[in-house]
């Protein structure tokens, strides 16, 4: 058997399905809904059963994804050209695919490829979510709090801040505009932001779920005593660790370093605040391929925007013009 044939026994096209692997003809992939069990024991379906996409930015966020899956589903083989790798399940009655970035890499194209790939290889997606760690914007916004994309006055859901061109002066021109999110999604936002009204959010009760559930990912995840929400002045210069050459710090993984980033800055700069839960946010995110640290700037930026950013991101702008979708 030559090379050709070889390729042709291994993967063939389905009308239906597109590419999928070869097998006995009673578990070949079937055109709609239908259910069957994989040789792992979990729920089987096809292609065409998944009609929400959820792109994610960094294996945390994807880790947070799957953990809120009421099932997790049996993979799906995909076409030679879908470089994605999968995460299959479904929350209530909706079948979801999530995606995640390649390690390592970031930015609004790259979502961009990311979502295009989702789309070919699961055809009935209908709308997709980009749920993520954003930067939140002070003082309406704090640790812990959702920021959800919806348009204010002349800005859809998410603007793209960096796109644009610099005038004579040093002065930012921003040009091009991005489709607001899906019009089912948002009069389902109205739904939900009612429900809450009434009845509260269910955000507690969920993250109750994966504590009792997923007992290893509670430190890591949930929210401790030990996060302290610091917000310092906008002109307070921060004290980098890696700059302090006297202390003796003990080394950490990422996520410590996250949380211990300001341990040794003054808290003599800090915004006196009064404590306050967690709070879901409507309004406009501002997403650029670069990463905002200072604080200056993101006051700048904002003040720029109308004031009415909520939070800072770096893929959502590579999503909203082809794959409708909410970011969270």
């Amino acid at each position: 058997m030559n090379k050709s044939e070889m390729a042709k026994r291994d993967r063939e096209y389905d009308d239906n399905e597109g590419w999928t692997s070869i097998a006995p003809k009673k578990t070949k992939l079937s055109h709609g809904n239908s259910d069957t069990q994989g040789s792992d024991g979990k729920r089987k379906l096809t292609h065409n059963a998944y009609s929400v996409g959820w792109v994610c930015a960094l294996p945390k966020e994807q880790t947070a994804a799957t953990v809120m899956l009421d099932q997790i589903h049996a993979d799906l083989p995909k076409p030679p050209n879908d470089h994605n790798t999968y995460t299959l399940g479904s929350v209530g009655m909706h079948n979801i695919v999530i995606a995640c970035l390649p390690k390592g890499e970031i930015g609004t194209s790259l979502a961009a490829t990311i979502a295009a790939r989702m789309i070919s290889t699961f055809p009935s997606i209908r709308f997709g979510l980009m749920v993520g760690i954003g930067g939140g914007i002070p003082p309406k916004v704090r640790l812990g709090d959702v920021v959800v994309s919806t348009p204010v006055n002349q800005f859809p859901g998410v603007v793209q801040w960096d796109s644009g061109k610099v005038k004579e002066g040093g002065n930012f021109e921003r040009s091009g505009s991005l489709n607001n999110p899906p019009i089912s999604l948002r009069t389902a936002l109205t739904k939900l932001e009612t429900q809450h009204d009434i009845n509260g959010s269910k955000i507690h009760e969920n993250l109750n779920g994966i504590k009792q559930k997923y007992p290893k990912l509670a430190s890591k995840y949930l929210r401790s005593d030990s996060l302290k929400d610091i917000l310092f002045k906008a002109d307070y210069a921060h004290i980098s660790e890696s700059a302090a050459v006297d202390a003796t710090i003990p080394d950490n993984d990422d996520e410590g370093e996250e949380e211990e980033s300001c341990r040794l800055c003054d808290t003599a700069k800090a915004v006196k605040r009064k404590p306050r839960d967690m709070r879901v946010h409507y309004g406009l995110i501002a997403s650029g391929n670069q990463v905002i640290k200072d604080a200056k700037f993101r006051d700048a930026l904002n003040k720029d925007l109308g004031g009415h950013v909520l939070c800072v991101e770096m893929e959502a702008a590579g999503l909203m013009n082809n794959f409708p979708c909410i970011v969270i």
